[in-house]
């Protein structure tokens, strides 16, 4: 049985720490970021690393799989410690914090590893997270310290 690809969507704060979870330790391009302003759509495609296939069983392979993230309703876009136009800088994705502002609109933070952050300011929460093409295989397994 072949096995479906993941997709997500967040229409809640509680929706998106779900996304949030499936996304930890995802690794992005800065290549592959986006914010389409006119459109008020934000894009980041990310490498997943498939923890619930690794959860399954001693005997799963670790995966990642090309996923992409999107964010409508955007209305504007804030970087800390993002050298955009150093295309090949990697970043690894940590979590996603949310929340509502006085004027109704949400602030959604991608937070990364180093105090790298992109900060989203949108109408409402509607967040997708959707899987692209097949998974495949990889010998590193995040590893992380003890708090």
């Amino acid at each position: 049985m072949k096995a479906k690809n993941l997709k997500l969507i967040a229409r809640t704060e509680d929706d998106l720490r779900v996304i949030s979870a499936h996304l930890q330790d995802a690794i992005a391009n800065v290549l592959d970021i986006a914010n389409l302003e006119k459109n008020k759509i934000f894009l980041m495609q990310l490498n997943r690393f498939m923890w619930e296939d690794v959860e399954k069983g001693v005997f799963r392979k670790n995966k990642r799989i090309r996923t992409v993230l999107k964010f409508e309703n955007v209305v504007k876009v804030h970087s800390k410690n993002i050298n955009q136009l150093k295309k090949d800088q990697f970043l690894d994705f940590l979590t996603i914090e949310t929340n509502q502002m006085p004027d109704n609109n949400y602030e959604m933070k991608i937070v990364f590893a180093g105090d790298s952050i992109i900060k989203i300011i949108s109408e409402v929460i509607e967040v997708t997270l959707d899987d692209q093409g097949k998974a495949w295989e990889t010998k590193n397994v995040p590893k992380h310290g003890v708090v």
